[in-house]
C-alpha cells in the first residue's frame, strides 16, 4: 500500500468579477458575474513509503493547493486522497500526529517569543514524551548548529536561521510524512545545503516520506530520484528525474569561447546557434552556444576548431531546467 494515494483530485475556486470604477462597484451590488478558477484538475499519483518526490511547477500551477489538500488544510472540490490510510481533510488525530508541513512563506513560530517556547508548545500539542523530545531536539539543534539561537526572539533571526527553526519545529514529533513547500526560498547557499542535508538524513535514518516543492532545482537534484511535474493544474510528467530530459537526450550543448570577436553572420553558418547568443549581434561575439545532435558533436567540433578562433570548447548535457520547461510548455499546449 502506498503512503500517499491521490485519484482525480480537483480544486475549484469561485470568485466574482470586479468591474472598474465607482459605477462598476455600484453595478456589482445588483448583478455580479461569477467566475471559476481551476487550481487543480484531476490530479492522480502515488508515493511509496520512504520515497522522496519532487513536486515541481511554475507559479500558479497548483503545487501549494495540492499540498494543502494532502495535509488536510483544504478540502477538494472532487476526487479522493489518502495519506497514511487517512482522508487528510477529515483531520483525525492519528493523521495529524503523523504528518507535518513546512511552508517557506508561512511561519508556525510565535515571532515575539524564542523558538524554544514554540518547541515546548509543540511538545505538548503532539504529546511527545519529554525524554524523546529532548533527544530529538538535541539531534536537530546539533545538526543545524543553532543551539545559541534557541533563546532569541524569532523575529530577530535571519531568514535562514528562522527556516532552520521552522523545520526543527515540524520534525519534533518525528512525522512519517513531511510536506515541504519551498523550504529553502530566499536562503543563502550554505543554509540551503544544511536544510538539504537534514532532509536527506531524516529520510535515511527514519524512512520519512517526503514531498518537496522548490524553485531551486539543486534541491530536487540532490534529494529526489522521482519528480512529478504539474502545469495549469494538471500532471504533465511523473517519473524518474533522469527521464525529464528524455525528449532532449539526443542533443548536446556545445559552448565556444573565441580568442577574437566572430561576426554573427559567420556563426549562423553553423546549425543550432542559440537565440540568446545570436541576439548579442555585431560587431562580434566572444562566445557562442550551439544545440548539436549527439551524433554530430565530433564533426561539429572539428569544423569549429578548424574554421573559427576557438580558445576553449566545452560539451555539456542539455540543462535540466530546459527539459522541465519543455514539458511545461507541452502540458500547457495540451491543456
Amino acid at each position: 500500500m502506498e503512503t500517499i494515494e491521490v485519484k482525480g483530485l480537483t480544486r475549484h475556486f469561485s470568485y466574482y468579477e470586479k468591474a472598474e470604477g465607482l459605477s462598476g462597484s455600484l453595478r456589482n451590488l445588483v448583478s455580479r458575474k461569477k467566475l471559476v478558477r481551476e487550481a487543480v484538475r484531476g490530479v492522480s499519483f502515488g508515493v511509496r513509503e520512504g520515497e522522496m518526490v519532487g513536486f515541481l511547477g511554475p507559479n500558479g500551477a497548483g503545487k501549494t493547493t495540492t499540498l494543502k489538500m494532502l495535509s488536510g488544510i483544504m478540502h477538494p472540490s472532487s476526487g479522493t486522497a489518502t495519506v497514511l490510510g487517512h482522508v487528510p481533510w477529515l483531520r483525525k488525530k492519528d493523521f495529524r500526529m503523523r504528518i507535518s508541513i513546512v511552508m517557506g512563506q508561512r511561519s508556525q513560530l510565535w515571532p515575539d517569543l524564542p523558538a524554544l517556547e514554540s518547541f515546548n508548545l509543540n511538545r505538548a500539542i503532539y504529546e511527545i514524551d519529554r525524554k524523546d523530545y529532548e533527544r530529538t531536539l538535541g539531534e536537530l539543534v546539533e545538526l543545524f548548529g543553532v543551539k545559541e539561537l534557541l533563546g532569541v526572539q524569532v523575529r530577530r533571526l535571519s531568514l535562514g536561521e528562522r527556516m532552520k527553526m521552522e523545520i526543527t519545529a515540524a520534525l519534533l514529533h518525528r512525522p512519517a510524512v513531511l510536506f515541504l513547500d519551498e523550504p529553502t526560498i530566499g536562503l543563502d547557499l550554505l543554509s540551503q545545503r544544511a536544510i538539504r542535508e537534514l532532509i536527506r538524513t531524516l529520510n535515511e535514518r527514519h524512512g520519512t516520506t517526503v514531498m518537496l516543492t522548490s524553485h531551486y532545482l539543486s534541491d530536487i537534484q540532490e534529494l529526489c530520484e522521482r519528480v512529478v511535474l504539474i502545469n495549469s493544474g494538471e500532471i504533465v510528467y511523473d517519473g524518474a528525474l533522469s527521464g525529464v530530459n528524455a525528449t532532449l537526450a539526443e542533443r548536446k550543448v556545445v559552448r565556444l569561447i573565441f580568442s577574437s570577436p566572430v561576426a554573427k553572420g559567420e556563426l549562423e553558418a553553423y546549425a543550432g546557434l542559440r537565440a540568446d547568443a545570436a541576439a548579442l549581434g555585431d560587431p562580434g561575439l566572444l562566445e557562442a552556444t550551439f544545440d548539436v545532435d549527439r551524433s554530430q558533436v565530433r564533426d561539429f567540433s572539428r569544423r569549429a576548431l578548424g574554421e573559427l578562433p576557438v580558445a576553449d570548447l566545452t560539451i555539456e548535457e542539455v540543462p535540466l531546467e530546459e527539459g522541465i520547461a519543455r514539458l511545461f510548455r507541452a502540458g500547457a499546449g495540451h491543456g
